[in-house]
């Protein structure tokens, strides 16, 4: 009996530490987990005329590349289906890269993006992603405006006008780059340009369906904010694919995304 007491007691006793050393390596397995980041890249229009880019495909090879640097995994959809309250949830950043036009088919999928920012969540638009929900709002609130016109592509200068972010980690004061020039308006007054451009030296704007005088002489490019409990960032740069292996517009877009991984202040 007492042997039997004693071996019962060392069984119980082993039991107990090998579920402490499970809890202990699940916690450790937790701790270890890489970040998880989405980047999707929608355009849809209901009667199929909407512009697609060609460097989607050049963008999401870009980031995963990004990510095997970094250490985050990335996934890529251009799936709404991926919108929802639970799917999102592990996600540190949602990038929207060259997405365009309708981001969503129904409410709750936008809900489920709204409720994500709400919580916290990280966002990243790149180029044409202004030109997603041009409907919605609550949209352009998030990615900080929305597209409203571009010249031809052509070649102009890029000042950095707050070397101390982030994403202007290694940049020099000016540089020069060929890209169509996005014009946003309805910007969100909380925005922090930190890319831009002097409008006025700009090329072929005549043809152009807007008031060019309406928009900033110093018109911004790039800029970061928070709102609504997210960290967003959004660049307009990156037209052209070959661009995303050019190691300037690369270090842009990585130190945006992980800057996006922190948490909102």
């Amino acid at each position: 009996m007492r042997l039997s007491f004693q071996f019962s007691r060392i069984a119980g006793f082993a039991i107990c530490l090998c579920g402490a050393i499970c809890l202990l390596s699940s916690l450790a397995a937790l701790a270890a987990a890489k970040p998880r980041i989405l980047v999707y890249t929608r355009n849809y229009t209901p009667d199929g005329k909407g512009y697609v880019h060609d460097n989607i495909a050049s963008s999401v090879a870009a980031i995963r590349k990004m990510g095997a640097e970094a250490g985050f995994v990335v996934d890529a959809s251009d799936d709404p289906g991926v919108f929802t309250d639970g799917n999102l949830r592990q996600y540190a950043v949602l990038v929207f890269a060259n997405s365009n036009n309708q981001a969503f088919s129904d409410d709750t999928q936008r809900d489920a993006f709204k409720h994500y920012i709400e919580a916290g969540g990280g966002f990243v638009g790149l180029h044409s992603a202004s030109g997603s929900e041009r409907d919605w709002p609550y949209f352009w609130s998030v990615l900080g405006g929305k597209f409203a016109a571009h010249p031809h592509q052509q070649l102009f200068t890029v000042r950095v006008v707050d070397p101390n972010f982030a994403a202007m980690n290694g940049l020099p004061a000016q540089f020069t780059w060929t890209d169509e020039c996005y014009f946003l308006d309805h910007l969100n007054p909380g925005i922090h340009p930190v890319l831009v451009t002097d409008r006025t030296k700009l090329a072929t704007l005549e043809p152009m369906t807007i008031d060019v005088t309406k928009f900033p002489v110093d018109l911004p490019l790039a800029w970061y904010q928070n709102f609504d409990g997210g960290r967003e960032f959004y660049l307009a740069l990156g037209h052209n694919k070959e661009d995303y292996e050019n190691p300037l517009l690369y270090g842009i877009i990585k130190n945006g995304i992980l800057w996006a991984m922190k948490p909102a202040r």
